[in-house]
């Protein structure tokens, strides 16, 4: 059973600390600098694109999830390091990018952000049983039930949705160049938050570097190592170009890697077999989604880290217990 503590939402400054906190949960940093730098690479992403609507869902599904937190009276710890609000700011970046910029699309997106706080603890009790973590899945879970709504709604339009189809057929060719490969690897980092930009991709790695050392050196890896793989078994270009390869791999690399376990040898190698895996879950999924007209999301990552924390397999002097990766972070 959950304890839950009746408390109020903080004031002023206090509250922006805890949604702050709450975006750099999406790559297990809870630190208000990261939140402000990944909010920075979202602004910037969303302006350069001409999408300013992803900036403004980003904050919109922040709040959101974060206020029903309280709200629900959920525990009190997770909302102080920012655990509400992870997978709300993601169903506000997905939202404006996916669907029609519509009054009821910004209902739903409001609906939906505010669902995945109490479905993020119905999973996270299903799961702890299994000492592990729902991660982004609610995230995932409730924004693909309200993308294929969208098929039958026509108040929230699926205008950048890809038609649902059987097979699909891609040019892996791909511009091989120095300069490439930097931004190819960037977009990896940027579209964890949906966003194809790879100066947004700096701003997420500085804002790693702040927090974690380790999170930010796991996150270049990841997107590396993921990049790599696809050009040697020629996966789709134009997704490689536009970083879709990536950004699973990353969250991959950093919970692997830093988060669930102490850095050393036997669990880089254990990350690095984490990110490989993670690639071909991708790949995969996207196959599997095809006939759906909807993106994996992060759903890869989700499903690569479970196959490699369910084992609990114990690499240092501790017994694992991957339900919880918060430390009190400023």
């Amino acid at each position: 059973m959950i304890e839950t503590n009746n408390i109020q939402p903080p004031q002023g400054m206090a509250f922006i600390r805890t949604m702050l906190k709450g975006a750099g949960q999406v790559m297990f940093q809870g630190n208000t600098m990261t939140g402000l730098f990944f909010l920075l690479g979202i602004l910037w992403g969303a302006i350069a694109e001409g999408r300013p609507s992803v900036m403004i869902g980003a904050l919109v599904g922040l709040i959101t999830s974060t206020l029903t937190g309280y709200l629900l009276n959920q525990p009190a710890n997770d909302g102080k390091e920012g655990l509400w609000g992870f997978n709300g700011i993601l169903v506000g970046c997905a939202f404006p990018t996916f669907l029609g910029n519509t009054p009821q699309m910004w209902f739903a997106l409001i609906l939906c952000a505010a669902l995945t706080t109490w479905v993020r603890t119905g999973f996270n009790n299903v799961m702890a049983p299994w000492k592990t973590n729902s991660f982004t899945f609610p995230f995932v879970f409730c924004t693909w039930i309200f993308l294929l709504a969208s098929r039958m709604l026509q108040g929230m339009p699926p205008e950048s949705l890809s038609a649902p189809e059987l097979t699909q057929h891609w040019d892996a060719h791909v511009e091989l160049s120095l300069g490439t490969i930097l931004i190819y690897w960037l977009k990896g980092i940027s579209q964890v938050f949906l966003i194809n930009s790879w100066v947004t991709g700096i701003l997420f790695l500085v804002g790693l570097y702040l927090s974690n050392k380790w999170a930010a050196l796991w996150a270049s890896i990841g997107s590396m190592v993921s990049l790599l793989t696809v050009l040697y078994f020629q996966g789709a270009g134009n997704d490689i170009v536009n970083g879709l390869y990536g950004f699973s791999p990353v969250l991959t690399a950093i919970a692997l890697g830093c988060t669930f376990y102490r850095p050393n040898l036997r669990t880089a190698i254990w990350a690095l077999l984490g990110v490989l895996v993670t690639v071909f879950v991708q790949a995969g999924m996207d196959i599997l989604m095809l006939p759906f007209g909807i993106p994996t999301l992060t759903a890869p990552f989700c499903i690569a880290t479970w196959l490699f924390l369910l084992p609990m397999y114990k690499f240092d002097e501790k017994m694992p217990n991957h339900s919880h990766w918060h430390k009190h972070q400023p």
